[in-house]
């Protein structure tokens, strides 16, 4: 299977097409949350919300982790041996990190500062993740 990734024309492209439907699932709806708890869209009910774009952004991060893993299945040594490689790895590591310390303080139910800092944390670990997923293969 990971042979015919790196045989067909079309293999590896088309999986790469699927991880970048999966970052748009999981990013865009971060970031959806994230303007809602810094007060855009008011109206919208934070709890109502959350359960909807929580939801949709974990399908993406599981459409993300499949495709990847089966992207780096193909080529595990020359990603172990690419830094941007090594930097996403970690920097999804603190994203995690960020994720399971937000939920696990309640950050929804408070919408304190520090739920809004780890809000905007969290996206800016996003996007330097999606930029060293595009770094891997120029580095």
């Amino acid at each position: 299977m990971f042979e015919s990734l790196r045989s067909h024309v079309w293999a590896y492209p088309a999986l790469e097409v699927v991880h970048i439907i999966g970052i748009a699932l999981l990013l865009g709806n971060l970031v959806l949350l994230e303007l809602r708890v810094f007060g855009l869209g008011a109206d919208l009910p934070v709890k109502a919300l959350s359960r909807l774009s929580l939801g949709i952004a974990l399908a993406g991060f599981s459409v993300v982790a499949a495709s990847g893993l089966l992207m780096f299945a193909s080529q595990p040594a020359e990603l172990l041996a690419n830094r941007a490689f090594t930097l996403k790895m970690l920097l999804l590591l603190a994203a995690g990190c960020n994720a399971a310390w937000f939920h696990g303080r309640g950050s929804l139910d408070k919408l304190d500062g520090l739920a809004r800092a780890q809000m905007a944390v969290s996206t800016l670990i996003w996007l330097a993740v999606v930029a060293c997923g595009r770094w891997i293969a120029y580095v």
